[in-house]
């Protein structure tokens, strides 16, 4: 995002429009598509080389005005540990939530990040690629339609 000023334009955001079953044009149509970021910065990289969490102010400022300018959403993806706690108000693992995704309704879908580092997660639990993206391509397909 750094460089091309769009979110997801890296190997993740591969990942993501394949688990969509959507092309990049699609997926940067703002017409169609919504992406909103937990925040609107990049808060850097931990001692590990894995990104920051994004720092808490930013959702309390800004989060929940943005989230009602949208208006009416037809799909909301929660993308990773923070956009679902935020959202579910709940406290439990990435693991629990996506493997309860079931559960959160047809209009709203907790995935894991796209990130290369969640391939080891992706292999643990086949039935993510097996249940769950075919569910999501087809919510996407109907959100777009």
């Amino acid at each position: 995002m750094h460089i091309s000023g769009k979110p997801f334009t890296d190997p993740s955001g591969d990942r993501l429009r394949a688990w969509m079953g959507v092309d990049a044009d699609t997926f940067y149509d703002r017409a169609r598509v919504a992406i909103l970021p937990m925040a609107l910065c990049f808060p850097g990289y931990d001692a590990k080389g894995a990104d920051l969490p994004p720092p808490p102010v930013c959702a309390k400022t800004w989060r929940a005005p943005l989230v009602a300018g949208l208006g009416e959403m037809r799909l909301t993806l929660l993308i990773g540990g923070y956009a679902q706690k935020w959202h579910l108000k709940e406290k439990a693992s990435v693991t629990d939530i996506v493997t309860r995704w079931r559960d959160f309704g047809p209009n709203v879908v907790p995935l894991p990040h796209p990130s290369w580092r969640n391939t080891g997660w992706i292999k643990k639990h086949p039935w993510f690629e097996a249940e769950l993206i075919p569910a999501l391509r087809t919510s996407v397909q109907e959100a777009l339609a």
